[in-house]
């Protein structure tokens, strides 16, 4: 699957804002022809990203997740950049878990280098790419196999990772709400991801800021319950406030985007 071209990010990324995209309103914005328009709305639903409606597209459902394709090509330069910084914060000779997404994949490829590192993870892309180093020893969590991204849940990787007290928790999520609340789509992937933020010493959330602008139905936990926020950059001063008051670390990688930059972040 090739990567969004730039209307196409820019086009996501409004959607996302304004809840829906008209053809006519985008082919004179990108002056170009409404024909050319509607294949970059269908090439765009095709990945699951939008779903058409009369005369445009709307965002996907808010309680079914974008197809994990479509995921890995969203947003990639930012969530590689947070994968960089939250793989600078995990010293060598850890143990972390590391849980489903394509964010926290991006952590695991910034931490080939690390040497001694212990980690657990219900993610078998994440396994994947750190089983081959010597220096790093992988555990995978048991259990049924999810065929669309490659994540193990259910009680079996509850049971396992219960049975670790980790340095780190490096941890993904589909959305984040105004309030402050962590939340994903699969009920049994959160009793996963609750357990790995329950048997950490330091939990690192790594989310771009899209993530803002998304609604799932299940709740993770809080903002409040990590110690380390990872992300391109925060949306709004309240969600800033909110980590200072619960001593929240924040780590942005573009800090001084502004609107041009969230067109672009998709």
């Amino acid at each position: 699957m090739t990567a969004l071209s730039p209307r196409q990010n820019e086009i996501v990324a409004m959607a996302r804002v304004q809840g829906r995209v008209s053809v006519d309103e985008l082919a004179l914005r990108y002056e170009v022809s409404p024909q050319t328009i509607r294949k970059d709305l269908n090439d765009l639903c095709d990945r699951r990203i939008l779903s058409r409606v009369h005369g445009g597209a709307v965002v996907a459902s808010s309680v079914e997740n974008l197809a994990y394709e479509a995921r890995r090509f969203l947003a990639r330069d930012e969530k590689a950049a947070i994968g960089r910084a939250a793989a600078a914060l995990i010293p060598n000779n850890a143990s972390l878990f590391i849980n489903i997404g394509t964010t926290t994949e991006e952590v695991a490829r910034c931490l080939k280098d690390h040497e001694g590192l212990l980690v657990i993870t219900n993610n078998l892309h994440v396994a994947t790419l750190l089983y081959p180093h010597p220096k790093i020893e992988v555990i995978v969590a048991g259990g049924p196999v999810r065929r669309s991204d490659g994540g193990v849940v259910g009680s079996a990787a509850v049971d396992l990772i219960r049975q670790f007290k980790v340095d780190y928790a490096v941890m993904g999520a589909s959305a984040i709400d105004p309030e402050g609340a962590i939340l994903d789509f699969d009920y049994r992937e959160v009793r996963v991801s609750r357990a790995i933020l329950e048997n950490a010493r330091k939990a690192i959330l790594v989310a771009d800021s899209l993530k803002f602008e998304r609604s799932a139905p299940v709740r993770i936990g809080h903002l409040a319950e990590v110690d380390t926020f990872v992300t391109d950059r925060l949306p709004s001063e309240a969600v800033r406030r909110l980590c200072a008051q619960e001593g929240v670390d924040v780590v942005e990688t573009r800090p001084d985007s502004q609107e041009e930059g969230e067109v672009a972040a998709e």
